[in-house]
This record gives structure tokens, sequence and C-alpha cells, in this order.
């Protein structure tokens, strides 16, 4: 079984390739997702199957269909969340370092959507799938710090709303080697796909998205610079990505950071302390904020400070 969507080509998508017009199109939908679709010939052009550069002109009936996602079990698990912050519509849970937020095929266990599932007894928005209950936003597993998970499809969809204006507060505390030598600065610098590493992102002018991050000094130390940063796109491993690019990648970092690892670090040294936004229901303003968790601080006590 599948389901048909269904679209035409307007004078602003003349030119544009398919994949890329498709994404625009239907937003939930990934890249790589789109390429799929066109790679099983599941994409026409009245009536005629085209390929992923296929390059749209005015008028064009463009028809995807989409298979039925396959329904996977995901089941609660009991554990301990700790919960900062909590209502009928949503909460805010602070994530340890190195928990997978969300499971993905052939791992359906031991993830925090898992935990929540047990915690909120099922009641989670179905928005993103059986795969990811209520999750509007994600950290990498190796991130620690605050998520908000929306318990309903208003508040999911009201909380997705701030994140796309931009209005949702997010902000981070990363460790990052080398002397940063301004106090403050915007990275603004598009990210994509990495065109030499599928299974990494980049700074890219090509099939990217624009991304943004401020940043400012909190303190120096030898050779490590902490900084507080605030997103205000939230592009797949931005901060990771954008400090990297400006010749300061996070620590701990292996997979945009030197080769030669911070391996007791067991990840990046990257902190989500505090979330910013207006209650999607009661339209009150919701201010959560998370301390330093142990490892962050324990590599601190071990830098020297600079003056």
């Amino acid at each position: 079984m599948s389901s048909e969507l269904t679209f035409t080509a307007s004078p602003e998508n003349v030119g544009g390739r398919i994949d890329k017009i498709i994404c625009e199109k239907f937003p939930d939908f990934t890249r790589s997702a789109c390429q799929k679709l066109l790679e099983s010939g599941k994409v026409t052009c009245g009536g005629i199957v085209v390929k992923k550069n296929y390059k749209l002109r005015q008028g064009d009936k463009v028809c995807l269909r989409v298979p039925e996602p396959v329904e996977c079990e995901v089941n609660p698990e009991k554990m301990d969340l700790d919960i900062r912050y909590e209502d009928a519509d949503l909460l805010v849970v602070n994530k340890p370092k190195g928990l997978v937020v969300h499971p993905a095929p052939g791992h359906y266990d031991g993830t925090l959507v898992n935990g929540l599932l047990y915690h909120c007894k099922g009641e989670l928005s179905g928005i993103n799938s059986v795969i990811r209950p209520g999750i509007v936003h994600r950290i990498d597993k190796n991130t620690s710090g605050l998520l908000v998970v929306a318990k309903n499809d208003k508040a999911h969809i009201g909380l997705a709303e701030q994140i796309k204006e931009h209005t949702f507060t997010r902000e981070y505390t990363a460790v990052v080697y080398g002397n940063v030598k301004q106090d403050s600065a915007t990275v603004d610098k598009p990210i994509g796909r990495s065109p030499t590493d599928r299974k990494k992102m980049a700074v890219t002018y090509k099939n990217s998205k624009p991304a943004l991050t401020n940043y400012e000094v909190i303190k120096r130390y030898e050779g490590f610079t902490l900084l507080k940063l605030r997103l205000f796109t939230g592009r797949t491993h931005q901060i990771r990505v954008h400090m990297a690019s400006i010749g300061h990648p996070v620590a701990g970092d292996d997979v945009y950071g030197p080769k030669k690892v911070i391996t007791s670090l067991n990840g990046q040294c990257l902190h989500a302390g505090l979330l910013g936004f207006v209650h999607p229901v009661s339209g009150e303003y919701i201010e959560v904020r998370s301390e330093l968790p142990d490892y962050f601080n324990q590599f601190l006590s071990k830098l020297k400070e600079t003056y």
C-alpha cells in the first residue's frame, strides 16, 4: 500500500532539481528520503518516471507514491529520567551524555524515547512517527542537556513553529580547542551533507541550508576556550560543524575534531544548558536551565586558566 502526494510546479520552481523542490514542498522528507523515492521510480512528472537530477518545468504535475511506513515496536522502558519541567502538554528532560534520543531501524531499545514512553504512559505526540514520538528537536548521543518533548500534537506543532521562526531559545556551553580571539561573534555559514563523506555534515554552498550560531567567550585556558553558544537555526551537528569550520572544534569531538581525540571525554564537551519558549497552550514563557554535568566540570578542573 502507498499514498500519493502531488503538486504542480510554479514559476519559482522552474529549473530547480526535483529532489530539492520536493524537500521544500514537503519539509518532513529528508533529502535522502526524497532520493530513495526517486531512485525506486516512485516519482513521476506527467506520468513519466523521473530521476533525481530532473529539472522542473513550469506546470509539471509531480506525483509521489509514498509507501506506507513499516510499523515497528518501540517498547516502554523504565528509566531514571531527569525531568526539569512537566505539565499536561509537554516536558523538558535533561539528557545525559551517551543516551541516544530515539530508536533507529535495527535498534529499538535503550533510547530516551523508550524511557519517555514509560514515563508518559504512551501519551506523546505522534507527528514524528512511532520511532520518534514526542521528539520536537534532538541533540546528539554524546551531547548532554535539555530537550523539550511534546505530549500531544497541538504542543508539538506550536513548539516546532517557534523553532522554525527562530523564537525558541537554545543556549549551549562548550569547550573548544585553541584560543578564540574574538570575545563574541556570529558564524553564518550554510550546512549540508558533506560531499566527500555522506555520514558527516559540512559547511557547503551546495544542497545546504542557512545556519547561524552566535558564540561568546566565557573563559580562556591554555589550549582551550570555554564558550557560551546560541543557536538561531537547528541544523544537524550545527555547533560542531561551525566551530570546526573556524578552526576551533569542540573538545572530544571524534568526528569533526583532530585525529588525536581526547578519549577521556567519551564524546564532545558540549552541553545544552538553557531552553526558553512560549508555552504552546498556555502562552506562558517557560525557561529551563541545566547546570554543567560532572564530566564537563572535571575536564575544566584539569585546564589551566590564562589571563
